[in-house]
This record gives structure tokens, sequence and C-alpha cells, in this order.
């Protein structure tokens, strides 16, 4: 089966060696996405719920970009480095998200790149 990569400059560019997503058929795979301003590149500023928001955005913006929308997530990864934060997680998410919910794990971590507290990835299906 072909793979196309989807890429979008509404979400950060890769900083690494991989692309923003891969679809594979009617799936795709969302790389992770941290609290990048898109057109700086630059750690957005404030609390913990500011950066979660960034990161729902820049989730939007790839999937929107792959042709579906936040709703397409059927998998969706939270890695946080203070799981006391997951209560947040789970308000902010209520304001992107309706039901029925993607299937969801929740990961405490040691670190993220950049320094940063929250990063999420996942699967959607179009």
């Amino acid at each position: 089966m072909e793979k196309q990569i989807i890429h979008t400059d509404s979400a950060p560019q890769a900083i690494g060696t991989y692309s923003q997503a891969v679809k594979v058929g009617s799936t795709v795979y969302l790389s992770g996405q941290i609290p990048l301003i898109p057109e700086t590149m630059q750690l957005v500023e404030g609390d913990i719920s500011v950066n979660i928001r960034r990161v729902f955005d820049n989730l939007k913006a790839v999937t929107a970009a792959a042709g579906g929308d936040l709703h397409n997530i059927v998998k969706l990864n939270v890695f946080l480095t203070d799981l006391s934060h997951f209560p947040i997680v789970n308000e902010i998410m209520g304001e992107y998200f309706t039901q029925p919910y993607p299937a969801r794990a929740a990961i405490g971590v040691a670190a993220l790149p950049k320094g940063v507290e929250v990063e999420m990835d996942g699967v959607m299906e179009l």
C-alpha cells in the first residue's frame, strides 16, 4: 500500500527525521506535537493550559491537512511530565472533542523534547 506524507505550514515543521503525519490507505498516523507556534517555531508562553491548547491546535491543523478533523482521531496518546496535569487535559479536551471520544492513553514521562510538559500523538481514520 502506498503511503502519503502529510504536511502543513499551519502546524510546526518537523524538527527531526520524521513527517508531521503519514497516511496509509484511510489511516493517518499523527506524529507527536508539542506546544510550538507554527509561524515562529518558538514554544508558546503560559501555563500548562495554554500549552495543552497549543498542542490540540497543532494536531487540529495536521488532521485538516490530512483531510479530516480531530473527530477522526481514533487513538490519542498524551505524554505529560507531570500527571497531576491530567485533569486539565481532560477539561480542555472537552473543548476540542465531542462524544464519541477517541481511545486514549495518558503516560507520565521523565522528559519531552525542548523541555516541554506535554506532547500528543495519535491515529486517525478517514
